[in-house]
């Protein structure tokens, strides 16, 4: 039973794009699989998250073979309940997609969507669950051929420059993630992550700063650390709207949790880290200032993407159980937030064909009537936009609230300075929210798509915004669980424990 709740979030979305690839003339086939499949992923997340909670770190060491020497798959309370956030998301853009008709290219025999889509969300799960890096070299590599194919669907010339500038970074991390991973072998002997954990101490204090700072800027540039962040808002605009509200949502958060991931096992420190506390302000300053001068909405939130990565650097920033409570509140909070704010946006763009700001009139000064449709877009935007901001009673408020709590308690000066760099972020981000917000109220009715295209659409947008409020509901169960996985990271030993005390096929 453990085997299978953590194998399936891997094995069967990559099984079932193989399987997709067969079902090129039957995209009615190919749409009901994809969808099966990432529902059956999400019922087996939650078993998954569920059990973790309940039983403790869960190992898997595939083919039998002791986790030191073969692949071994890992959950604990972090991965498990980033994985079932991140498929619940993947679930609803499909859902969107699929309304928008993102999913179909009429003019080719073989439509590329969903085996890519699968092949990602595969990629996902094994980056979450990886137990070795080079397996979270794999799962990264994996991401980064099917997201290349989703982000040049149906593309023109500004499309595939802009694959190709994000392609072409990633692969410069790629080879740097590498090079590290043989560094690394080098210096230790393993790539196993709980082996490394007993290891890297060893290790004298230069080449453990060497490697710590080289898996730093490898998975900074996967999480569009500043000023690692360039390729970001070229990139992610450019897609098609679906492909960017699942790309903004998930494949940054993979850098952070990596960074997250190494740091607390493999290079755990007393106090505060003055070098991520400065990525976290240059982060989040830089991020927000980029945002406010944009007039494209999509560019704009791409921007805020950038700049609250900086909020989760925070918490790595303070490197204690508090820090890492408040970093895991806020990935989660951001995941949902993000891909709620592109998918509203993508319904504004459908319908009006634009996503400057200066072409769409607040309806008081164009002068026209607000209509039915107005406000429900102006709900569903403000809803995330103001979680974004920190706002209460929203669920951006609670995780900044932990961030912050998270600073005093530390009371150092990099506490400080993070955190009243954070009230700025948030008091520009909601400047910035505001911006659109005044423009965006257009009447969803207009689309020109079917009316089961249109419930689609709409309803996995407002599917997120509803998934944002329930966070805030219930923030009391949601806290409690970040704080368990944060007592986990703040113990390496546990997990050591938990993976090398395994033989072979199952552990605890």
């Amino acid at each position: 039973m453990t085997t299978l709740l953590l194998v399936l979030p891997v094995l069967l979305p990559i099984l079932a794009a193989a399987f997709s690839l067969a079902l090129v003339r039957n995209g009615t086939a190919q749409r009901a699989l994809t969808v099966a499949v990432l529902t059956a992923v999400l019922a087996d997340a939650i078993g998954l998250l569920v059990y973790v909670d309940r039983e403790g770190t869960t190992v898997v060491a595939l083919g039998g073979w002791s986790p030191r020497l073969g692949i071994a798959l890992v959950a604990d309370l972090l991965s498990a309940l980033l994985l079932t956030v991140a498929v619940l998301v993947a679930l609803a853009v499909l859902l969107f997609a699929l309304g928008q008709g993102t999913t179909d290219r009429p003019a080719l025999t073989v439509t590329p969507f969903h085996p890519a889509y699968l092949l990602l969300v595969g990629g996902v799960g094994l980056a979450f669950l990886s137990g070795d890096l080079f397996n979270l070299f794999v799962a990264f590599e994996v991401m980064l051929a099917s997201s290349y194919v989703l982000i040049t669907l149906n593309a023109g010339g500004e499309r595939v420059l802009a694959g190709m500038t994000y392609t072409m970074t990633s692969l410069t991390s790629s080879l740097l993630f590498l090079t590290a991973v043989g560094l690394v072998y080098a210096a230790t002997g393993t790539v196993n992550l709980a082996e490394l954990a007993e290891r890297t101490g060893g290790l004298s204090d230069g080449v453990r700063s060497a490697l710590a700072a080289f898996l730093l800027v490898v998975f900074g540039i996967k999480a569009a650390v500043v000023p690692l962040h360039f390729w970001l808002p070229d990139s992610y605009p450019t897609a098609p709207a679906p492909i960017t509200a699942v790309f903004a949502s998930l494949l940054t958060k993979v850098g952070v949790y990596a960074m997250i991931r190494t740091q607390s096992l493999l290079f755990p420190r007393d106090g505060a880290w003055w070098l991520i506390g400065c990525a976290a302000v240059l982060t989040m300053v830089v991020g927000i200032l980029g945002a406010i001068a944009q007039d494209d909405i999509n560019r704009l939130l791409s921007f805020t993407l950038v700049s609250h990565i900086g909020f989760m650097l925070f918490g790595l920033a303070l490197f204690d159980r508090a820090g890492f409570t408040g970093a895991i509140l806020y990935i989660v909070h951001h995941i949902v937030v993000q891909a709620a704010l592109f998918l509203v946006t993508a319904l504004v763009v459908s319908r009006t064909g634009t996503a400057a700001l200066h072409r769409l009139k607040p309806p008081v000064e164009s002068g026209e009537r607000p209509g039915p449709g107005r406000p429900l877009a102006a709900a569903l935007f403000l809803v995330p936009a103001l979680s974004l901001a920190g706002l209460p009673p929203f669920s951006g408020f609670i995780a900044k609230l932990a961030l912050l709590r998270a600073a005093v308690v530390d009371g150092g000066a990099i506490a400080y300075s993070v955190a009243a760099a954070a009230l700025v972020t948030s008091l520009l981000t909601l400047y910035a929210m505001v911006r659109v917000w005044r423009v965006i109220s257009v009447p969803l009715a207009s689309a020109a798509a079917t009316a089961g295209g249109r419930a689609l659409t709409v309803g996995a947008a407002a599917g997120m915004v509803a998934v944002g409020l329930a966070m805030a509901a219930w923030a009391g169960p949601l806290v409690a669980l970040t704080e368990r996985a944060a007592a986990d990271l703040s113990r390496p030993a546990d997990y050591r424990e938990a993976v090398l005390g395994t033989e072979g096929g199952e552990g605890r």
